[in-house]
């Protein structure tokens, strides 16, 4: 059985989703049948939309209402505001010792287009789309997700008011708290002020790093990390004289958040010599050139995949951070009405916001 949902879905490779009526399965055992709330859009969507070869309905920051499930589900009643996170099979090394980003199964589980049996759980004009996005397709009224996929909101939360924390928020903390654990003595590099950047400038200054420096193209984005709790911002141009002057070693920690290989090369090399690189970034280029002499110079470069989170910790500690007012993403939010998912897209592309949101 299906019914009708509204879902954007993306047709051309680069273009913009369109809204369409599609069919979305009825929930299998294990899936929890979702009606969506909000959805942030992350950089993530449109990478992948380049490469869609079917009707592709994508999509990963959902959070809404649990309307029905699947046989052997347990955890969730009707009604229930939860959040959605990357899909994991729960049983491999990694997912039974609490790092479920690092699933065995992580790629055939997010990004094959469907369920772990092959199966697609929305089908357009009568054939399977690219769906279960990351364990979700959330550009829809409706998602199905898997049961462990899915976070309990703390009461009074409102799934429309936090849907990014389930992917580029929790990326981008997560790289800071779980990963480099900076302390009071260190400092921090942030390359990039997107939101997944400026989600680990308010890590970090929540973890109460001595020095936070962002480095962006744009004014406006490292005026808006000063507000997060950046000590210091600057062009990619006055990086050199401002390490010289309040991390003259180099930095302690630093965080790639553009997936460009040229500014991942000086993330490195800004490192002292014990410093640690967390890479976050996904872009168009598939490989990365360092000087050996400076990784063998005992610095560390890893690949951080959703802030090495476990989600169920993850988002209601960075819940309770920003109910405290130690973590303002509502500073990075501009929310849009499904309808006008088209413009959403493109201010996103374009970067006329840092994270929209739509709402449903």
């Amino acid at each position: 059985m299906s019914r009708d949902v509204l879902a954007a879905v993306v047709t051309t490779p680069g273009r913009a989703p369109e809204l369409q009526t599609v069919s979305l399965d009825d929930p299998r055992p294990g899936e929890v049948l979702v009606r969506l709330a909000a959805t942030g859009i992350c950089a993530t969507d449109l990478h992948f939309s380049h490469d869609v070869s079917r009707p592709s309905v994508l999509g990963h920051e959902g959070a809404g209402h649990v309307e029905e499930w699947g046989e052997g589900v347990s955890r969730f009643a009707v009604g229930d505001a939860v959040i959605a996170s990357f899909a994991r099979c729960g049983t491999c090394l990694r997912c039974r010792t609490g790092e479920p980003a690092y699933c065995r199964e992580f790629d055939r589980l997010n990004f094959t287009g469907g369920r772990a049996d092959g199966s697609s759980t929305i089908t357009v004009d009568g054939a399977g789309a690219y769906a279960h996005f990351l364990g979700q397709s959330s550009f829809a009224t409706h998602m199905l997700v898997r049961e462990s996929s899915l976070v309990a909101l703390p009461a009074g939360v409102d799934p429309a008011a936090v849907a990014p924390y389930g992917c580029g928020l929790m990326t981008g903390a997560g790289a800071v708290l779980n990963v480099l654990k900076p302390g009071p003595a260190d400092t921090v590099a942030v390359f990039g002020a997107g939101t997944v950047g400026l989600a680990a400038v308010m890590a970090a200054a929540a973890a109460g790093a001595r020095e936070v420096v962002v480095v962006d193209l744009s004014t406006e984005r490292l005026a808006l990390a000063k507000e997060l709790g950046a000590t210091r911002t600057v062009l990619p141009e006055e990086l050199a004289a401002t390490l010289a002057e309040v991390a003259p070693d180099g930095v302690d920690h630093a965080v790639e958040s553009t997936g460009v290989g040229r500014v991942l090369h000086t993330a490195v090399e800004s490192l002292n010599r014990r410093g640690t690189c967390a890479v976050v970034g996904i872009g168009a280029e598939t490989t990365i050139s360092l000087d050996w002499r400076t990784v063998l110079n005992g610095r560390t470069v890893t690949g951080v995949i959703s802030g090495s989170s476990l989600p169920d910790v993850a988002i209601p500690s960075l819940l309770a951070l920003a109910e405290a007012g130690r973590f303002p993403a509502e500073k990075l939010m501009q929310s849009f009405a499904f309808a006008d998912v088209a413009e959403a897209w493109e201010h996103t592309r374009s970067g006329a916001v840092v994270k929209a949101v739509l709402t449903f």
